[in-house]
């Protein structure tokens, strides 16, 4: 009987270690984790992804692209109701009024709802879920602390951590008046001023979220214009852009305190002159940035070797110095970018399955979510100087398109920068309603290195936004745009 029980519990016990072994675990579930542990299912692996918190999705999800992008289609339309409503001939009698806490509670719906459907894709893909802190016992041995402590064995794991808000080392946020992007999605009044220290994208479309339901809204920012990794035309125009919708933008000012008064908030900085300024308004949002996020990963322990900003360093194959152990997205160098986090998670399955993918960096465009919206794709002017390509541009303005007279969105241009002698398109860059979507048009003819005059010789169906690229096409073909 006893000699039965021994080896019904060895049993047991193997069955155990069977099912808690994968050929694929990854840590972090966000748009590099999740697509990562799809793309490995479909490829037929054993899949298993740790997540930390109660949702999937990762900062993308919960606390950033999607409910961003919710909240800012929510200000526009208040914004067009009771700006260009009358004009476009609807009259709304009484006045128009924002529910802030309406607003939020749409936002957090749609973020249930896409995080619903990560569940599911879960589900559909047989990828088995832990929710609890993931940590490395060594190279081939995870250890998930959430209810309850579990252990997994991986013959290859994944780190898609992420990243998380930087601050400034003076600055104290305490997540009620000194706040960051994560607590702007939550707010439970709207500022009456809200300084925003950071003129970069996630900086922009906050502060314009606020300002179109009626806050007061001051910029902060360091380098000495907005956005300023993109191209320096994008940013000249979005400032134009931003001042006519009366954002006060501080651009060459070096923050150095952010001090809590109460219910208030006061920020001193030196301007470009060296002189002391001082902002004073009822909320702080610190947006300077996000570090990579490795805590309590326990890298050491399984030989990760991380760089001295923090991330996580890895070959061009994405695998970190330790060969079974890769890592993708925030949490390593480049843009910190959902899609390329998710183009990275796709990449590293397929290696891990033997086949031979790639990424061209150079093609993964970037995008700011303001309105009027602003893409980028390539090389900008700066890269091309500075690396003494020669080039010449075509530019095209919005304006002078018919649809854009039609919706009443006017401002930005489209520009194409192309090789001076082969044609071939290095870059384009537009400022303008829909950009985020035209930009595919730009990605897609720079994968099969399109000269400009290819893209304008493409029929665009009239009347579009995206009549813009092929006449900035066309302005770079001889100089030969037909509108303007």
């Amino acid at each position: 009987m006893d000699m039965f029980v021994l080896l019904y519990n060895y049993k047991t016990q193997q069955q155990k270690i069977l099912m808690n072994s994968y050929d694929v675990a990854i840590i972090g579930s966000g748009p590099g984790g999740y697509v990562a542990a799809i793309r490995c299912a479909q490829l037929g692996m054993k899949t298993a992804i740790i997540e930390k918190y109660a949702t999937l999705g990762g900062t993308c999800l919960n606390v950033g692209c999607i409910p961003s992008k919710a909240l800012l289609d929510s200000s526009h339309h208040y914004e067009d109701a009771v700006k260009h409503f009358e004009e476009h001939g609807i009259e709304i009698p009484g006045d128009v009024k924002v529910n802030l806490e309406k607003m939020i509670a749409r936002k957090q719906s749609v973020v249930e709802q896409i995080t619903g459907g990560v569940d599911f894709l879960m589900k559909k893909n047989k990828i088995d879920v832990y929710q609890g802190m993931g940590s490395f016992k060594d190279a081939t041995h995870i250890t998930i602390s959430g209810n309850e402590t579990t252990e997994i064995e991986a013959t290859n794991t994944i780190i898609a951590t992420g990243s998380k808000p930087s601050t400034l080392p003076f600055i104290n946020i305490d997540k009620e008046r000194i706040i960051t992007s994560t607590e702007a999605l939550e707010l439970k009044e709207i500022p009456k001023h809200l300084i925003v220290i950071g003129g970069g994208v996630i900086g922009l479309e906050l502060g314009q979220v606020y300002k179109r339901i009626g806050s007061e809204v001051s910029v902060i920012e360091y380098m000495d214009r907005i956005i300023p990794t993109m191209d320096s035309g994008l940013s000249k125009e979005l400032n134009k852009v931003l001042k006519k919708q009366k954002f006060k933008i501080n651009a060459s000012h070096k923050v150095k305190s952010v001090e809590r008064v109460g219910d208030e908030v006061v920020v001193k900085a030196d301007n470009k002159k060296g002189e002391e300024v001082e902002f004073r308004g009822d909320y702080c949002l610190v947006s300077v940035g996000r570090r990579p996020y490795t805590d309590g990963l326990n890298a050491e322990v399984a030989g990760v070797k991380l760089n001295d900003k923090g991330q996580v360093e890895v070959n061009k194959h994405l695998q970190t110095n330790v060969p079974n152990i890769y890592a993708i997205g925030d949490v390593i160098k480049g843009a910190m970018l959902a899609h390329k986090a998710s183009e990275e998670g796709t990449m590293v399955a397929e290696i891990i399955a033997g086949q031979k993918p790639h990424i061209d960096y150079n093609l993964i465009p970037g995008v700011v979510y303001t309105w009027p919206e602003v893409a980028s794709v390539g090389k900008t002017e700066e890269e091309l100087t500075e690396t003494g390509v020669a080039y010449k541009v075509g530019q095209f303005p919005m304006r002078a398109l018919g649809r854009s007279r039609a919706s009443m969105d006017l401002d930005g241009f489209v520009k194409i920068l192309a090789d001076a002698s082969t044609d071939e398109i290095l870059g384009v860059h537009m400022v303008g309603a829909r950009a985020a979507d035209m930009i595919a048009e730009a990605v897609v003819a720079m994968e099969y290195r399109a000269s400009a005059e290819d893209v304008s010789r493409m029929s665009h169906a009239h009347p579009t936004f995206t009549e813009a690229i092929k006449e900035a096409a066309l302005a770079a073909t001889d100089n030969r745009a037909l509108h303007v």
